[in-house]
């Protein structure tokens, strides 16, 4: 992730821009999920970034955060990616199917998980061209382009719309 998302830019004319950078094996993960309130149609976003390759136990604490956060029964819709299979997890949606509903995307369709828009605005639009020169500078890029998101409801609302699902 240290690694540029190199995008088209403007240079003085016979000057091509060069990014200096080196082939780092450092990473963030990041969890995400976009929160909508059905009756108000308030829209949020919840996230957690970590040093290390998401595992189970990880996303059974992040669903405990949002579920503690908007103190309401949940519907998760998530992707077939492995760790949301995991058995922990699922042990951890059987404990608590009383409170938490959950939805499964088809396989292989990211065009319709909302949440990955998020990551497309993030790289494509925040993090294009920029090469963080350490993980602490990534981290705080991450913070700043995923925070500001959280602020634009008509750009969260949008992801909706380009996965086709009404609101």
């Amino acid at each position: 992730m240290l690694q540029p998302v190199v995008r088209r830019t403007w240079a003085p004319r016979g000057r091509t821009p060069i990014q200096w950078q080196w082939n780092r094996h450092d990473r963030l993960s990041v969890i995400s999920a976009i929160t909508l309130a059905p009756q108000r149609k308030r829209i949020g976003l919840y996230w957690q970034i970590h040093r290390k390759n998401i595992k189970a136990v990880n996303m059974i604490g992040f669903f405990s955060l949002v579920h503690y956060h908007l103190r309401r029964d949940l519907i998760i819709i998530m992707d077939r990616w492995s760790v949301h299979r995991a058995a922990l997890v699922r042990n951890y949606l059987d404990r608590h199917k009383r409170n938490i509903q959950v939805e499964w995307l088809p396989g292989y369709a990211p065009d319709l998980n909302p949440v990955e828009q998020v990551w497309n605005q993030a790289k494509y639009s925040y993090l294009a061209n920029v090469a963080p020169k350490n993980i602490e500078e990534l981290d705080e890029l991450v913070h700043f382009s995923i925070g500001d998101q959280c602020k634009q409801s008509h750009l969260l609302r949008s992801f909706f719309q380009t996965a086709k699902l009404e609101l």
